[in-house]
């Protein structure tokens, strides 16, 4: 009985526990940084959690931005149905809880990853670690005991000493946060004003020691300068590898140290080379050591060669007589990547210039060096860059010019080992626009003089002058690799950069006439493809060629309508550059032809004129041509006149009957210079019996009314 009552109380307890929680939750208020869970069954979109933002408000799906900072559980569920019943009807189902509570928290100031970071509402009193921690954690040289909080609502930033929970772990001495807090970190004021990476070690030899006045002051000629904490027993020795040790232009022979304001001379050079401690002075606090910079001394004499340029170490160096060339320059380091070994040049004492190509020593092909004496000065020049728009660094003796249609035209240094490939190879070579059947090489001779020659690039790469060596290339040398012509259809202005004689005419009814230019070997398909071919109003039949390169001009005719009907390749003319193609019109005016060439058709056709007459037309054709006969045509009296050597005979043809039997026996033949004549039907006879009828009737109605 008593174990009921007590099982009966635990449970009366764990149940107002719960309420009571529960209760306590419905009262919460939402805050920025809260999470609230929304359900709608059947609205998968709009389920899920929503994150409160800095201005209170929740972004939901179809109806946007609904404020609810400050409000319980049950304004929440009021609040949000009210937004969603404008977008959804079915609401009855909907429930809106708070489903946890977090802080958003600013960090900024001396932290790695400055911005905003949430936070659990549990954490708030132990918040401002994790919040270093999102953070990314703190920047060395960030000040611990001051940092700062702004929260709305005061008036002056809560300062604490964070520091100070470090070192005692009192969790009492951090502020508790609440949303929207912003918690700043200051740097130290013994960083001083500029932001670096640095040793904390060294900030504490130098930064620290800078305010103590037993700081011992090392500047000049080292590598790390300043002020460092004076330590028992240190030498001047010592205090030099805390700076850094001494750079390569230091004088160490006259370095100076300052103990109780006397001044002492250290030879360091003589310590390294006896050991001997009683040459190194005594460092006392307070103390200042100086190492000056080393002062160069001009080196000359009789033994002094002079190694300038693109060298490791220039400089000047003494040698004996035995000192060879390679001797010097293996001294001076070595010449750098960006050097001229082509072109190196000894400056002798008496002022003449020689030069030595090293490039071509190491490569076996000369054998001697030059000799060095003292006094002489070995000058290795820069290597010309190719992006190098300062020319004067190539002499025009030893320069030559790449103009025109090449990838990187310019100027460039020769040697005599080169030729005109490695020379266009180093230009980049031509570009697609380039017309390397027509490379131009012009030399320079005396008094001004020019010489040009042609090169076809194209027939040496294909092989066909393989066996003809290239055109030789000299220092002072124009190569000029001209450009193609452009469209002549929508660029005539360019035809002046065009010769004649290295020009193809088209003319006539094509769909491009103009200027073309060509390789000779090029087929006469090839140039009338460029004009676009003949256009639809074109007589391919009647094409002329007009041959202007010859002694005597010539003139060739196509029929091209042939050519396309056999595929005979011997029809299709030899056209170079220089010759004309023109190609008529199909229906040009009959009287441009000569009346032996053409047959009249006259009377009553549709188009009366003169046409021209082929082998294979018959009547038929003609009239058809003609249009055929007009409504007064009388088909039964055609009328063909045929020109013989001696006399016209003509003859009567009735089309009308050889539309009933279909004989073509009675097709008469029809030449060159004949007349068709379709008469009219006025002209026939019965026709004209029939108008003197009508003639006598009309005299008989006058007679009887007469009477």
């Amino acid at each position: 009985m008593k174990t009921m009552v007590n099982i009966s109380l635990i449970v009366t307890l764990f149940v107002s526990i719960l309420l009571g929680s529960a209760e306590a939750r419905a009262n919460q208020q939402v805050h920025p940084g809260d999470i609230v869970r929304i359900v709608l069954p059947g609205e998968a979109t709009l389920e899920g959690n929503y994150e409160v933002d800095r201005k209170g408000q929740l972004l939901l799906p179809e109806v946007g931005p609904v404020m609810v900072s400050g409000f319980n559980e049950a304004q929440l569920q009021r609040q949000i149905e009210k937004k969603l019943s404008v977008a959804f009807r079915d609401l009855e189902s909907l429930k809106v809880e708070l489903a946890e509570r977090r802080l958003r928290v600013s960090v900024l100031g001396y932290v790695k990853e400055p911005g905003e970071i949430t936070l659990a509402a549990a954490d708030a009193t132990s918040g401002v670690q994790l919040a270093i921690e999102q953070a990314g954690g703190l920047r060395p040289g960030a000040q611990l005991d001051r940092m700062l909080l702004r929260r709305e609502g005061l008036a002056e930033p809560l300062v604490f000493n964070y520091k100070r929970y470090l070192d005692s772990g009192d969790i009492s001495a951090l502020p508790r946060l609440q949303t929207l807090d912003v918690l700043f970190i200051p740097a130290s004021p013994k960083i001083g004003n500029v932001a670096v990476e640095f040793d904390p070690k060294a900030l504490s030899d130098k930064g620290d020691a800078a305010e103590d006045r037993s700081a011992v002051k090392v500047f000049g000629e080292v590598y790390s300068p300043g002020s460092f904490s004076y330590r028992q027993n240190a030498s001047v020795v010592d205090m030099l590898m805390r700076a850094g040790g001494v750079t390569r232009y230091a004088s160490v022979e006259q370095i100076r140290v300052i103990v109780d304001g006397e001044p002492q001379l250290f030879n360091l050079t003589a310590y390294l080379d006896s050991g001997d401690a009683s040459l190194v002075p005594n460092i006392q606090p307070g103390a200042t050591v100086f190492v000056p910079k080393q002062e160069v001394e001009i080196k000359t004499g009789s033994n002094t060669v002079f190694v300038m340029g693109e060298v490791f170490k220039p400089g000047a160096f003494e040698g004996g007589s035995s000192a060879t060339f390679l001797d010097i320059l293996a001294n001076a380091g070595g010449p750098t990547r960006f050097a001229e070994t082509r072109q190196i040049r000894i400056i002798r004492q008496d002022g003449g210039v020689e030069r030595f190509d090293l490039a071509a020593f190491t490569e076996g092909r000369i054998s001697t060096l030059p000799k060095m004496a003292a006094g002489d000065a070995l000058f290795v020049p820069e290597k010309t860059d190719l992006n190098e728009k300062s020319w004067v660094k190539v002499a025009p003796e030893r320069a030559v010019m790449v103009i025109g249609e090449v990838v990187r035209p310019g100027r460039f240094e020769w040697a005599d080992e080169m030729n005109l490939m490695d020379l266009l190879a180093h230009a980049g070579g031509p570009k697609s626009s380039g017309d390397t059947a027509k490379i131009k090489i012009v030399y320079q001779g005396a008094g001004n003089q020019t010489r040009s020659v042609n090169f076809d690039l194209q027939a040496y790469v294909s092989g066909e002058t393989s066996g003809q060596p290239l055109p030789r290339i000299v220092a002072g040398t124009t190569i000029m690799v001209p450009e193609l012509p452009d469209d002549p259809s929508d660029n005539k202005s360019q035809w002046v950069r065009q010769r004649s004689e290295d020009s193809i005419y088209v003319f006539g009814q094509v769909v491009a006439p103009g200027r073309y230019r060509f390789d000779p070997k090029m087929h006469f398909l090839d140039i009338l493809a460029a004009a676009d071919g003949p256009s639809r109003d074109a007589d391919i039949r009647n094409v002329r060629i007009s041959h202007r390169n010859g002694e005597h001009s010539e003139v060739t005719k196509l029929d091209l309508a042939l050519y396309f009907e056999t595929g005979d390749e011997n029809l299709l003319p030899k056209v170079v550059p220089g010759d004309s193609i023109y190609i008529p019109e199909k229906n040009r005016d009959w009287l441009s032809e000569k009346k032996e060439q053409t047959v009249r058709v006259l009377g009553a056709v549709r188009k009366p004129g003169r046409y021209r007459f082929a082998d294979d037309m018959t009547l038929l054709d003609l009239l058809a041509e003609a249009g055929g006969l007009d409504n007064e045509g009388y088909p039964e009296k055609i009328t063909v006149v045929n020109l013989s050597c001696c006399k016209d005979q003509a003859q009567t043809f009735n089309l009308k009957e050889f539309a009933q039997t279909g004989d073509f026996s009675m097709l008469p033949v029809i030449r060159a210079g004949d007349t068709v004549y379709v008469p009219n039907k006025a002209d026939s006879n019965w026709s004209k019996a029939r108008q003197g009828l009508e003639d006598v009737f009309k005299v008989v109605a006058l007679t009887a009314l007469l009477l």
